[in-house]
């Protein structure tokens, strides 16, 4: 307690910066993951994917990154254990940041497509195991996590698997595709725009003081999609069927991948506002508990309000990250997977979107890597398992494996280091 009151505004600086470089971790791997089906099936240049993730991300976690926050700062450890220690608390969350951080830095300057939900799980387990005891972890609710990393892919491979067998049945397998595909995407871009609309509406504006009935978000959120309906359509007429293209390329589908690159565009923003409503908490949950107990004098609060500034630093940190060194891992899920068209990258970005955006509603906090992974190899799958490359998907679960220890071992480094340094 003498050492959160004495070094109360230090403690505040470190674990903002820390916070704030577990953001930038986040922003550098894990959303250069989750844009690299746009920029892998050329729907998107590198700089359009990027502009597009920094404002799209910054909106999903300022505006829907609260619920998730409360599961990873209240649920992985239980805070009877640390009623009377809150000072180890402290040490313990800012080690987690800089520990999960740092492995961020790490896999991103190897180009390894990790976890930032595995790294911060792991380094909390990590900490509450040494600092705290074996009993001070949550283990159900750590279960639980552990199964969403089970369920989420194969939810969201599922589901890009259904999408793009309707976009081949609807558009790809009929007399007219160009035509068909004119006529089917407004439908797809009316989903993107209600989905995310609704999600925000029902669970993400409490914090900001904004609570709507579920009959007015539905109205909102239909008139929301038919906004967006009306935007593609406008972009839509500019696109006529070239004819040279088909026979350039040798592809009767050249020109449906046109329209549906178009359509990538709503994908790639439901995809940004859904990763940054997510895994903001990653790196802001941790912060927020900091916050609140050096706020409150040394209080360990079971709940406790999330402050503007700490959203705000979580969504900045993630777009900062991405423009500064996101491409170094683009180009694994884009291009190394399975190769990806705009028709192919729509239905894996959109299913990883919804299953995304659907477990930060509910407050759990999946990986966004596995959901993106699980939905391009359900795309991939719906041609073939020849279509995957399977070297390559074996070395990313490897590196899914290692991120969790990996994680761990370097909290009980730092939560040494950084109890030493404080006495």
């Amino acid at each position: 307690m003498e050492v959160i009151t004495e070094h109360a505004t230090l403690l505040l600086i470190l674990a903002a910066a820390f916070g704030f470089f577990m953001a930038w971790g986040i922003g550098a791997n894990d959303v250069a993951n989750a844009m690299g089906t746009s920029v892998g099936s050329k729907a998107l240049t590198i700089k359009q994917a990027i502009f597009i993730a920094i404002i799209f991300e910054f909106a999903g976690a300022f505006l829907a990154g609260g619920e998730v926050t409360s599961t990873i700062r209240k649920g992985i450890i239980d805070s009877n254990a640390i009623e009377g220690a809150p000072d180890l608390l402290v040490f313990g969350m800012m080690a987690s940041l800089l520990a999960a951080g740092t492995w961020l830095l790490i896999a991103s300057m190897a180009g390894w497509p990790v976890s930032t939900t595995h790294s911060i799980v792991g380094a909390l387990v990590g900490f509450a195991v040494v600092g705290l005891g074996f009993d001070a972890v949550q283990w159900g609710k750590v279960s639980s996590i552990v199964a969403s990393w089970v369920v989420s892919p194969v939810l969201a491979g599922t589901m890009a698997f259904l999408l793009f067998m309707s976009v081949q049945k609807l558009v790809l397998d009929t007399d007219d595709p160009f035509k068909n595909a004119k006529k089917w995407v407004p439908m797809y871009m009316f989903l993107v725009g209600w989905m995310i609309s609704m999600v925000t509406l029902t669970k993400g504006l409490k914090h900001v003081g904004l609570n709507f009935s579920y009959g007015q978000s539905m109205g909102i959120a239909t008139m929301v999609g038919l906004g967006v309906v009306a935007l593609g359509v406008f972009l839509l007429r500019r696109i006529k069927p070239d004819d040279a293209l088909e026979q350039r390329t040798g592809s009767r589908f050249a020109n449906v991948e046109r329209v549906f690159g178009i359509l990538m565009i709503f994908t790639a923003s439901a995809m940004a506002f859904a990763h940054g409503s997510n895994d903001v908490a990653n790196a802001i949950g941790p912060l927020a508990a900091i916050v609140s107990v050096i706020s409150s004098g040394g209080e360990v609060a079971a709940k406790s309000a999330l402050p503007v500034w700490i959203l705000v630093l979580g969504g900045g940190g993630i777009a900062i990250g991405l423009a500064t060194y996101g491409f170094k891992v683009m180009a694994t899920i884009g291009k190394k997977i399975t190769e990806l068209t705009p028709t192919r990258g729509f239905a894996a970005e959109l299913a990883a979107a919804c299953t995304v955006v659907l477990a930060s509603a509910t407050g759990l906090p999946i990986s966004t890597t596995h959901t993106l992974v699980g939905a391009v190899l359900g795309v991939g799958l719906a041609r073939g398992i020849a279509a995957l490359n399977l070297r390559v998907v074996g070395s990313i679960f490897v590196s899914w494996l290692v991120t969790l220890p990996a994680g761990a071992g370097l909290t009980i480094l730092f939560f040494f280091i950084l109890r030493a340094i404080f006495g």
